[in-house]
């Protein structure tokens, strides 16, 4: 890897704030110039004081990757706004784990916290207060390890206010400061322990619940699954943190498709529709897990009817591939 290129809202509307977004804003890109290009857009328009780009190397067995990794770098590189912009660049392909990971400890390194967004993560404009705002308020709050701008519920599992905490950390868009990200562990050297001691029972109580979520870090202990994000849920679990979820959903993954490194199979989460956040923010007056709604993320996003609806999006891509409909 190369080493480093150095270069409170209160409104009662959902307008995006009119001057320069103070928070730091974390890319990361690989080899997608359209896609970045899109979510380049939207910061741009939120005119961050502070850019820090992260971007993975070509592939040395995929002709033309490298032209497409400096095309994605040349789009991001259209600054037209008072901005510091600091790179980190691989100058050959780290893979996800690694590069993803090395490039937050080098994020964090610079700035105490930062807006994180990947190059198919699509934010609506008031994602950016959001965070902003939230990132202010529980900036000394231990309990509180991130902020996220994703909302995957169904509409009879909203909430009053406009977030609620989670155990659930939701990184298609997504924020955090440095004293959180300082638990985090891309080879999670706590994990046997933590599993010979069923500590995870703090998080999950249910037998089911924690049988699924031991299974899953097994694997990415074990390395057999090319990932950061697994190990930040199990720095958050830890820790017996909570993550942030907005009351409507801000962040659109637009990268589902034959070309993601994860996200192959089109899923119900593709793409999925982004609605403004409303300010001033409508704060919860307690820290305390929304367990309905968890349950629900467990359940039908990250469980078992999740887990069928990929299955049956898997068959019917196999079916059309095959000429069967």
């Amino acid at each position: 890897m190369t080493g480093v290129q150095e270069g409170s809202r209160t409104s009662g509307d959902a307008r995006p704030p009119g001057g320069p977004l103070e928070t730091p804003v974390a890319l990361l890109i690989f080899n997608r110039p359209e896609l970045t290009t899109r979510v380049f857009q939207v910061v741009r328009e939120a005119r961050p004081r502070q850019l820090l780009v992260v971007a993975d190397g070509p592939r040395l067995d995929r002709p033309g990757e490298e032209e497409r990794c400096l095309a994605a770098r040349a789009a991001v590189s259209q600054v037209d706004w008072d901005c510091e912009v600091l790179w980190n660049c691989a100058d050959h392909n780290l893979g996800c784990r690694r590069r993803v990971s090395s490039g937050l400890n080098w994020v964090f390194e610079q700035v105490e916290n930062a807006v994180v967004l990947e190059d198919d993560c699509v934010p609506h404009p008031t994602f950016f207060p959001f965070c902003q705002d939230l990132l202010v308020r529980y900036r000394d709050d231990t309990r509180v390890m991130g902020i996220s701008g994703d909302n995957f519920l169904s509409e009879g599992a909203a909430t009053p206010y406009s977030y609620y905490f989670s155990r659930y950390t939701h990184v298609w868009g997504w924020a955090t400061w440095r004293r959180a990200w300082k638990h985090y562990d891309v080879d999670m050297q706590l994990w046997p322990e933590v599993r010979a001691g069923e500590w995870l029972a703090a998080v999950f109580p249910g037998a089911g619940e924690r049988r699924f979520w031991t299974r899953i870090l097994d694997r990415v202990w074990a390395r057999q699954v090319d990932t950061w994000d697994y190990q930040w849920s199990f720095a958050c679990w830890q820790q017996d943190g909570l993550t942030i979820l907005p009351r409507v959903n801000l962040v659109s993954n637009v990268g589902f498709g034959g070309d993601a490194t994860h996200t192959l199979v089109r899923t119900p989460l593709a793409a999925r529709p982004v609605s403004p956040m409303t300010f001033p923010l409508r704060h919860p007056p307690f820290v305390m897990r929304n367990v309905a709604a968890d349950g629900y993320t467990q359940r039908d996003v990250v469980g078992a009817g999740w887990r069928q609806r990929v299955r049956q999006a898997v068959r019917r891509l196999g079916w059309a591939l095959n000429g069967v409909r």
